[in-house]
């Protein structure tokens, strides 16, 4: 039973990486990965590349399509969350503050209307990134800006992190 468990896994694994289902694969796990459950797609991207060498560009591209559109997700998320928030405090004005507050609040809410939607550079960050884009829609920054900043940061990302695993793989799988 075991070995035929193995067996499955490899195969699936196999039809993954092809590259007619390579793509999708990348796309899904970018983009479940851009929201705010822990994952990373890095190596869904690096390993996908390492097979298929000459798939560099779309696979970066599609990544990136998949971790921006998950970035709006958390947008709109945040902007979703605030118009909840503002409903709920209407109709229990005895409980709730004026506005969220805190110190976190007055410093991230200095920090995206200092920078604004470049901050969203920034989304990328592990940790910090998504909800960075969470924030921004709460803030109620502009959509478009932001996807366009989101976009670009997690392109870069996605160019760097893939060409340094490439490069670095001979020397990392020689410890392994």
């Amino acid at each position: 039973m075991e070995l035929w468990l193995q067996s499955s896994i490899h195969a699936l694994l196999a039809a993954l990486a092809l590259p007619k289902f390579g793509l999708p694969a990348i796309f899904i796990v970018s983009l479940v990965s851009a929201t705010l459950l822990p994952m990373g797609s890095e190596p869904a991207v690096f390993g996908y590349v390492q097979i298929a060498p000459h798939m560099f560009w779309p696979a970066v591209l599609v990544a990136t399509l998949g971790n921006t559109v998950g970035g709006a997700i958390s947008y709109t998320m945040g902007a979703g969350a605030e118009v909840a928030y503002e409903k709920w405090r209407l109709k229990h004005p005895g409980k709730a503050r004026a506005k969220a507050g805190g110190r976190w609040h007055t410093l991230t809410t200095d920090w995206f209307q200092r920078f604004g939607p470049p901050a969203l550079l920034l989304s990328w960050l592990p940790i910090v990134g998504d909800p960075l884009c969470a924030v921004a829609g709460w803030l109620r920054l502009p959509f478009w800006p932001c996807v366009i900043y989101m976009a670009i940061g997690k392109c870069l990302r996605y160019i760097a992190m893939t060409a340094v695993l490439l490069q670095a793989w001979p020397w990392i799988s020689t410890w392994l």
